[in-house]
């Protein structure tokens, strides 16, 4: 079993800037490494489908949704085992809760956590 922990998550201004971290914890899990997990963020809005934010690859291979490109940034520190996702030029429409998954390669354990709050409001 794993654990992924999101956080990071608040309150911002239109405009802002904020980073959440998805922190894993893949050491009993049969996929020992987070290095051999790929991280997806995705988000999601009360009666709202969940829509995929960012995906980032264990070789760094990333990709955005069209909604957030050229705002949002995915990267990963291996040696922590934690994911980031840095998102600037904040809109109101970015207010979800943000949740990271992990999976190891295409059909290997995945795992979820439980999600931050986002809210952007002046």
């Amino acid at each position: 079993q794993a654990h992924v922990v999101e956080s990071g998550g608040g309150l911002v201004q239109p405009g802002g800037s904020l980073r959440v971290s998805c922190a894993a914890s893949v050491e009993t899990a049969s996929v020992k490494k987070f290095d051999f997990y790929t991280v997806t963020w995705y988000r999601q809005v009360p009666g709202k489908q969940r829509e995929l934010v960012a995906r980032i690859t264990p070789s760094r291979i990333t990709d955005y949704s069209d909604s957030v490109q050229d705002r949002f940034t995915i990267s990963r520190d291996d040696a922590r085992n934690t994911a980031y996702l840095q998102m600037d030029n904040l809109h109101p429409e970015d207010t979800a809760v943000y949740s990271c998954h992990i999976k190891a390669g295409q059909s290997g354990p995945e795992y979820w956590g439980q999600g931050t709050q986002v809210t952007v409001s002046s």
